[in-house]
């Protein structure tokens, strides 16, 4: 047992990995074995370990002024929002800061519930939010939910892939749709092309918000800068985070002017939302991400995994299913992945999980065409021994 686990609470699913140091796709731990990293921190190092634009903005700002309360003005945030209203969405042209995932995803239900006035939400069969409260209730697994209920009155659940149903579950209580682009912790689940038009259309003839979490898959990772541009579809709000710093923890919602303004003075805040240290992180991130052309690394890398993994799943029949966009990707196994994720850590490879059969890869975006070779050759070889493990035949 590492000494960590004498005093965290025991709430995450922890791997046999002690990190010590980490630079673009690779990580280092404290015996100094090296490992191309899929994992990146559940998706935060989105343009690499230690970027050298953003230590470097981090370095600088944190010798000038670490915290400034949103109460009172700062050139490196306005700097941030300078840089990200470049590249937001059309009509989003309002922000509000926060410092996570969740965060981002509470404020933009206030903010829609304050607009609409109405409390109804209709949230994704299968959809991931976040675990604070309002976050969980448009969370759909049950095995997250259960301990908590009752949640947020109000909320529905229909099928991801059915804008029908999703018409059919609106009544007069309901002002507000929220989903993801792309299903991240359900097995990266990519919508079919029509879907997000669709239901973009519903929401404009019955007045409803929508909302796009774009914690996981925005800011580059599907090859588009937002992964709702692949179906040339944007929401009312979206929700960010994760990758957005560089590592440091940020999040942040865009949404359409009236819809923030019409949320008043004091009815929502964060006392860490907007720091220097973050928005500075923040700004180097979004220089990576369209100067040094990571956005378009990511689909020209994500073609390249999707071929290397397309290739073992000819030869593996363990595989049922490769699927997803730029690097976001998800390889559905026809047995566990528990015992194959811990023999990639002893190959030197680290790789996340979607649920109890699907690999999860979320690479950070700074990853080049020798690097994706060697791990899909390490998950060759990863699955092979499985598949000699339990004796099924190529």
């Amino acid at each position: 047992m590492n000494g960590e686990d004498q005093h965290l609470a025991a709430l995450y699913q922890r791997f046999p990995v002690n990190l010590a140091r980490g630079k673009g796709a690779r990580v280092w731990d404290t015996a100094g074995k090296e490992y191309i990293d899929c994992m990146g921190g559940y998706g935060v190092a989105l343009v690499g370990h230690c970027n050298d634009r953003v230590v470097a903005a981090i370095k600088k700002q944190a010798d000038m002024l670490i915290t400034a309360h949103m109460s009172v003005y700062n050139d490196t945030r306005l700097k941030f929002m300078d840089k990200m209203s470049t590249v937001v969405p059309p009509g989003l042209t309002k922000m509000f800061f926060t410092n996570s995932g969740a965060e981002s995803v509470e404020g933009a239900l206030k903010f829609a519930r304050k607009y609409t006035g109405k409390h109804g939400v209709i949230a994704m069969n299968g959809a991931y939010h976040g675990k604070t409260f309002g976050a969980l209730s448009v969370t759909y697994n049950e095995k997250y939910r259960k301990s908590f209920m009752p949640l947020l009155d109000g909320v529905k659940f229909v099928p991801y892939s059915d804008p029908g149903k999703l018409e059919e579950a609106i009544d007069d209580t309901i002002g507000t749709v929220i989903l993801e682009p792309i299903q991240g912790e359900t097995g990266i689940i990519v919508p079919p092309d029509d879907l997000l038009p669709k239901i973009r259309e519903i929401c404009n003839r019955r007045n409803l918000v929508l909302i796009f979490d774009e914690i996981q898959a925005g800011l580059g990772r599907t090859g588009k800068m937002w992964a709702g541009q692949n179906w040339n579809t944007t929401p009312d709000i979206m929700c960010l985070a994760k990758g957005i710093a560089g590592g440091i923890p940020m999040g942040l919602i865009l949404a359409k002017r009236e819809i923030m303004e019409a949320t008043k003075l004091g009815e929502h805040s964060s006392t860490f939302g907007g720091s220097p240290i973050a928005c500075a992180a923040g700004t180097a991130t979004l220089e990576a991400l369209t100067e040094d052309k990571l956005v378009e690394n990511a689909a020209k890398m994500g073609r390249h995994w999707r071929e290397g993994l397309n290739r073992l799943k000819e030869k593996h029949k363990i595989i049922r299913e490769v699927r997803g966009l730029g690097m976001m990707i998800g390889v559905e196994l026809r047995f566990e992945v528990k015992d194959v994720l811990f023999d990639g850590i002893r190959n030197g490879l680290l790789m996340l999980y979607s649920g109890r059969n699907i690999i999860r890869l979320l690479p950070p975006l700074v990853m080049d065409e020798t690097t994706v070779s060697r791990a899909v050759d390490i998950m060759d070889a990863v699955l092979t021994s499985e598949e000699k493990r339990r004796n099924v035949i190529s």
